[in-house]
């Protein structure tokens, strides 16, 4: 996106309040002090994940880092390292995102980019099971519902499933299930066609409502991460059946087809319209999705490649 269109979602974030987009620290990379002070804070945030991730608070109107007690309401990820085209991870993240919420109309995390004093991009992200009053919501993610842990599942136990399997969770913790599991499955197309290549278990979860009950929470972690590492379509292990069903396409491509994910609806017990309803919109937004990636902040070699393996995989 271009410097206007990256400012507007920064202040839909924040919904025009007056905040600054650049944050009071040099990059991590670039200063010890400013390291310090990162490497500190990583030890109090609880969230997973390879990323480095940083909390942080809005005070007054300047985003930064919590300090020791402080909850804190949004999430910070600086370039990371030992990737491919490393310094647009940012700006793949925000592009990814954007493109779920805006094209798609997939309920994704609120979002925007933000930059350190030196000009480097970061990508930020707000809390949603944080509630206005620094409560937090309950939240759960796969793999904690599909019992799975590091303990008795091994270092994989995050891609150790099919993602028919993780449907099936729905099916079992959610009382309104038949709506959350075609957000799942809409959301299992997406990531397929935009080559996020990490929709491990931890990537899913569930929210927990005013009501008590819970429902699929907004997308989170949405990236093209083929442009970074040399990863496979699937995070999960099985790919997308418990059974390793693949149809004459996959066997014969080598990639799953439409008949694939037209086999996975039938077994999470979507109807043939509303599956052909969710897989059409697919089909519909491919100028806007091209006029987003040409005015993002990627590289011109970068912005070709995504767009290619968005082309591919939708053909």
């Amino acid at each position: 996106m271009n410097a206007e269109m990256i400012k507007e979602s920064f202040n839909k974030m924040f919904k025009g309040k007056n905040v600054s987009q650049i944050l009071p620290y040099e990059t991590p990379q670039k200063s010890e002090k400013a390291t310090k002070h990162f490497v500190a804070n990583r030890k109090r945030i609880s969230i997973s994940g390879v990323q480095e991730k940083l909390s942080l608070v809005l005070d007054n109107s300047i985003l930064r880092l919590t300090k020791k007690g402080e909850q804190g309401t949004f999430i910070l990820k600086p370039i990371p390292r030992d990737l491919k085209k490393v310094s647009e991870v940012p700006a793949n993240e925000h592009l990814t995102m954007q493109i779920a919420s805006q094209v798609f109309g997939i309920e994704t995390a609120e979002n925007a980019l933000v930059f350190f004093n030196d000009g480097t991009p970061a990508y930020l992200t707000k809390r949603f099971d944080v509630k206005a009053d620094g409560t937090k919501r309950s939240k759960e993610d796969f793999a904690s519902l599909a019992g799975k842990t590091r303990a008795n599942a091994g270092a994989n136990f995050k891609y150790s499933y099919s993602y028919e399997e993780a449907g099936m969770l729905l099916k079992k913790f959610v009382p309104a299930w038949r709506v959350e599991i075609e957000k799942y499955f809409k959301l299992l197309i997406f990531n397929y066609l935009l080559s996020n290549g990490d929709a491990h278990l931890k990537n899913f979860s569930l929210l927990e409502i005013e009501s008590g009950d819970y429902l699929l929470s907004p997308a989170y972690d949405l990236i093209n991460t083929h442009l970074h590492v040399d990863d496979s379509d699937f995070a999960l292990d099985k790919g997308l059946f418990a059974d390793n069903f693949k149809s004459d396409f996959c066997k014969i491509h080598n990639h799953a087809g439409k008949t694939d994910f037209t086999e996975l609806a039938r077994r999470l017990e979507i109807s043939e319209k509303r599956t052909e309803k969710i897989m059409h919109c697919f089909l519909e937004k491919q100028e806007v999705i091209s006029h987003l990636v040409k005015h993002s902040l990627l590289s011109e070699s970068s912005k070709r490649e995504y767009l290619l393996m968005y082309e591919t995989k939708l053909n």
